[in-house]
């Protein structure tokens, strides 16, 4: 194969507008961001006048209103922050001001440290009972759980110190994205220099080679700094088991779960049933290498085209979302395209130094902001319906409550995330099969076991890793770049079964490239037990889709009134149960028989 030539990525600055985030409604320029600042850090000092005057419903009432305020606007200004150094993770004065927001993130922590304390130091009736007063109304669900974790509230002074070690604890999840995303070089593929934002692409490249180079590129470099990668990794576990521990938590997993009262039984429940049904997938890999012809199924195979890959621009992408979620409502529907369209809400564009991944920002509720990179492709596709998912979460629940009332959990959001990538989808099958597009099908189905892949394969492999690393350190173990580069092989290959040849060196360093995953405490299982229940929710519109759909509305709109597994529970969904994940599974199942089927015909 003649190399193409290396493809140059655009600046930043020169990407067209259109492909980029409304960032200044945030602010209008870099300089009242920076004056916003200096406000904040004199408002966050100012809260400490409020120590010492909790104790009457009114001295309670005014410190919220001001935390509320200060609150609201240090989201803001982190997200901005996060923001600009996120589209460009090779500009110093945005790295600059991801510092500044963290180090008032941790002033503002510190200065408010009084405050839990102080409230829980109160009796506890007396509180309550100013909770039923109409002036609390917006108040109560996040003091009602402050108070459920009085047991794990420290004195005014601990709260102080634990409060303080914030900033220089997360020292190590602001190195180890600065080193995947500015340092690390993973060479060409094709031609064309493998990038965070171009990976997926090009390990899904029609060119088995190209595939390949990529794959490899991709894990030599992170393994080439493995040794590194597992020190800041090994201390961001011992920094958690600290804090668990000095919350009097049994170990970090319960401290992770308990503010949300989800149950470790969830976690173990979700491993347990995926162990079980890995015999499904171990069916789809060989049904992939015979579709592919391939003597052996690799594992930069996994990602390569079953047919010729359809090329999907922006525009297509959001015409197909605004049709599968019709069911929503057309309220739901025109908010929603307002957002991918002329609002402003998607960056988009594909530019030189932007961090890999995709994520929904709330905006501090100005509005929501989703990052990605466009590559016109169908996971592109995928990847805006589920991001949007996110964002109409934010939109719906910052309509129907104050800022005081708690956000929804990581174990909320994922819900609504795959809850839109399954409804576009069915109602993309539902067109290609009445057209008899067997093509498009296949392709639609693709889209769906690579989401399965990342979210019901890689996901479950990430935190029975984390279970097993925390484990390790909670048991006064230690941490070794081999130690968790086996065990990464070992549980992936529990997954591939017999249908996939491993590489065992360069799979195991797999653990290594999900930073924001695995440094955010036990946050990586959400995403299964996300997609679980949104195809649970999905069914009930087979049977009365507009009692569905008021269901399915009223879990956005509750945003975190209730706690995940009680919001859920309303909907119809028992996340205690295996039921979720084992109607997952058969969902999967199903689409492993269609292929299986469609395979037959071709033969």
């Amino acid at each position: 194969m003649t190399p193409e030539p290396i493809k140059t990525l655009p600046r930043r600055q020169d990407v067209p507008q259109e492909q980029t985030w409304d960032i200044e409604a945030l602010y209008a320029t870099p300089d009242a961001w920076a004056a916003e600042g200096d406000a904040l850090s004199r408002d966050i000092a100012t809260l400490s006048v409020h120590a010492g005057q909790l104790g009457t419903p009114d001295g309670l009432l005014a410190y919220l209103a001001a935390a509320d305020d200060v609150e609201l606007r240090l989201n803001r200004f982190m997200s901005y922050a996060g923001m600009t150094a996120s589209v460009d993770g090779r500009d110093a004065v945005a790295a600059a001001r991801r510092d500044r927001a963290g180090n008032l993130g941790a002033h503002y922590g510190s200065t408010a440290a009084f405050y839990r304390p102080e409230l829980l130091a109160l009796d506890e009736a007396t509180v309550r009972g100013w909770l039923d007063r109409p002036d609390f109304a917006d108040q109560r669900v996040r003091l009602e759980r402050i108070l459920r974790g009085k047991p794990h509230v420290r004195s005014a002074e601990v709260e102080e110190l634990l409060g303080a070690v914030q900033a220089p604890f997360a020292s190590e999840r602001g190195i180890h994205p600065a080193l995947a995303n500015m340092d690390l070089r993973f060479g060409t593929a094709g031609g064309e220099t493998v990038t965070q934002g171009n990976v997926d692409r090009l390990t899904s490249h029609p060119d088995r080679e190209v595939r390949r180079e990529a794959w490899e590129g991709y894990a030599d470099a992170h393994l080439a700094a493995r040794h590194s990668q597992a020190a800041m990794y090994a201390t961001n576990i011992r920094q958690s088991v600290f804090l668990a521990r000095a919350r009097r938590y049994p170990d970090a997993i319960t401290a992770s779960l308990a503010p949300d009262r989800i149950p470790t039984d969830v976690v173990t429940t979700l491993l347990h049933t995926y162990r079980a049904s890995t015999p499904i997938w171990h069916r789809y890999w060989r049904v992939r290498r015979e579709w592919l012809g391939l003597n052996e199924l690799r594992e930069y195979d996994v990602k390569a085209a079953l047919v010729p890959p359809r090329h999907v621009d922006y525009a297509q992408a959001v015409t197909w979302i605004g049709e599968g979620m019709a069911p929503l409502g057309e309220e739901y529907v025109q908010d929603m395209l307002s957002g991918l369209t002329t609002e402003r809400w998607v960056d988009y564009a594909e530019n030189d130094g932007k961090r890999q991944g995709a994520y929904s920002n709330g905006g501090g509720r100005v509005k929501p902001f989703i990052f990605m990179t466009w590559n016109d492709t169908m996971n592109s596709y995928s990847t805006l319906a589920h991001e949007i998912g996110h964002s109409m979460h934010s939109l719906l629940s910052m309509r129907e409550h104050p800022y005081s009332v708690p956000r929804y959990t990581l174990f909320h959001a994922e819900v609504a995330s795959n809850f839109n990538q399954a409804m576009v989808r069915a109602h993309l099958l539902k067109q290609a099969r009445e057209n008899g597009d067997t093509e498009f099908e296949v392709q639609i189905i693709e889209e769906a076991l690579s989401n399965f892949h990342r979210y019901f394969f890689i996901m479950p492999t990430l935190a029975a890793f984390e279970l097993e690393a925390y484990r390790r350190i909670e048991a006064g173990g230690t941490l070794s770049a081999p130690d968790l580069t086996e065990l990464t092989a070992d549980l992936l290959a529990q997954g591939y079964g017999d249908g996939v040849t491993m590489d065992r060196e360069r799979s195991g360093i797999l653990w290594a490239q999900f930073s924001t995953h695995l440094y955010a405490n036990f946050y990586a299982y959400q995403y299964a037990t996300g997609i679980s229940a949104a195809h649970q929710l999905l069914e009930t519109f087979a049977g009365d889709p507009d009692a569905a759909r008021e269901n399915y509305l009223r879990f956005l709109r509750s945003g975190g009134r209730l706690d995940p597994i009680d919001a859920l529970r309303e909907a119809g969904v028992d996340m205690l149960s295996p039921a979720p994940v084992q109607a997952t599974f058969r969902t999967l199942e199903g689409y492993v028989a269609r292929l299986e089927e469609l395979l037959a015909g071709r033969r």
